[in-house]
């Protein structure tokens, strides 16, 4: 029923949900990038890249989207203090493409 596979040295793993389930643009891959440039990078050469606001994106020909989101994202968005963590999402939501410099001067700022 399920299979574990490794691209680029990414895990994932994929669920055989029969034949009830179709193959939908609601499959998503995430992307965990710990740099700048990795962002840039997958984004650029990404199959399909889409340009949304806030994410690096891409379209694969099987109509399955991914996102490129740097790591320090996610830990900020977490953060304990709400301030903290609101601020970068309003930074993020005015990007068009990701910009982890001025994502960590909103998450610093006081």
């Amino acid at each position: 029923m399920t299979v574990e596979f490794e691209i680029d040295g990414q895990k994932f793993v994929a669920l055989n949900g029969g034949p009830q389930f179709k193959f939908t643009e609601a499959v998503s891959f995430a992307v965990d990038c710990k740099t700048q440039e990795e962002v840039d990078m997958l984004g650029k050469n990404s199959l399909r890249a889409e340009k949304r606001a806030c994410v690096a994106g891409l379209r694969t020909s099987m109509a399955s989207h991914g996102r490129f989101t740097p790591t320090v994202l996610g830990e900020m968005l977490a953060d304990k203090d709400p301030k903290k963590a609101g601020r970068v999402m309003t930074a993020m939501l005015k990007m068009k493409k990701i910009d982890i410099a001025t994502l960590k001067k909103a998450y610093e700022q006081r």
